[in-house]
């Protein structure tokens, strides 16, 4: 089995110019970027392949490689309930009407997967959202019919999304996700039952949403393995102290009276070898893609300890038994 590439995703990096953000994370000690759709110009790449060819340059110049775009915002718009925060993330003429935001992103998904393949990118990553989100605590009281309207739903808006990925030979990769309408074990099982004959559709394994809601991601990623398509690694700390909730408080993110937040990698409480193990019984050789968010730690100190980490505990499985060179 090949090395697994260390990536950066970034998501949270897409303020950097682009040529910036490449020499940023080559000087970081990445091998590569699962590069945001919101951190260069989409619209640009699908309608001009010398834009293209400019990123493809650009990264070959840093000497990274490109295995994944990462298109979260958009994915988000076309599954959502109608929601005023969804006014962030789509074009600021769409403000304040939810249909033209869902058409918005409806085409701008299917744009992702056109650019993806220009760029011989075979992984896109990203949210689905979820008209069901705001039914997670049963009270009003939730009828199974409203929970299966839900997922229909999603099949429905997605499953035209996914003809033109299939088209153009690229994989959606669903990173479950509070908010998304599989965001834990049994949702993320009915959910791809839904897309059960559609193989373009799979999942993103990013164990730091899991572990505060007391899933182990180790067995989450092997039982549901076979519809891996990408890996995030990323970390998160649960310090539930007798006064705070898993569920926030609705206090922002890094705040220390939460119960979990975010935290740079080797810094929470994640079992990376564990999955590491994991990987490898699979015979997974994709890449490791660092999300890096931790509000208490400055980035690039974080981001350049977090490609030192993932590459320490990127170990290769075995190639023969530990015991086949005892004589007999």
């Amino acid at each position: 089995m090949k090395q697994r590439p260390v990536t950066l995703c970034t998501a949270q990096w897409a303020d950097l110019p682009f040529d910036e953000l490449c020499k940023v994370a080559a000087q970081m000690g990445y091998d590569g970027l699962e590069l945001a759709t919101w951190g260069f110009d989409l619209e640009k790449a699908y309608t001009d392949d010398s834009y293209v060819q400019y990123l493809l340059d650009t990264l070959k110049a840093n000497k990274l490689c490109c295995h994944a775009l990462a298109a979260h915002i958009a994915g988000q718009c076309v599954g959502d309930a109608p929601d005023p925060r969804l006014n962030n993330f789509a074009p600021p003429e769409l403000a304040d009407n939810p249909e033209a935001i869902r058409a918005w992103g409806i085409e701008t998904m299917k744009k992702v997967a056109v650019v993806a393949n220009k760029m011989g990118i075979k992984v896109v990553t990203g949210f689905t959202g979820s008209p069901i989100w705001k039914y997670v605590y049963s009270f009003p009281q939730t009828t199974a019919e409203m929970v299966e309207a839900g997922f229909d739903e999603i099949v429905e808006l997605w499953t035209p999304i996914l003809e033109v990925f299939k088209e153009n030979g690229v994989k959606f990769a669903l990173e479950v996700h509070p908010g998304e309408i599989a965001f834990d074990y049994y949702s993320t099982e009915k959910l791809l039952q839904k897309f059960a004959d559609n193989d373009t559709f799979g999942l993103n394994f990013d164990p730091s949403h899991l572990i505060w809601q007391g899933i182990n991601p180790a067995l989450f990623l092997r039982d549901f393995m076979h519809r891996v398509y990408h890996v995030h690694m990323k970390d998160a700390a649960v310090t539930l102290d007798g006064r705070s909730g898993l569920l926030g408080s609705h206090i922002d993110f890094g705040d220390l009276r939460r119960g979990w937040n975010f935290r740079s990698l080797g810094h929470g409480h994640v079992n990376f070898e564990e999955i590491i193990r994991e990987l490898n019984a699979a015979g997974y050789d994709g890449p490791l893609s660092v999300e890096w968010e931790d509000s208490g730690m400055d980035r690039i100190d974080g981001g350049t300890e977090a490609a030192a980490f993932v590459k320490k505990i990127n170990f290769k499985p075995s190639t023969f038994k530990f015991d086949d060179a005892i004589a007999n």
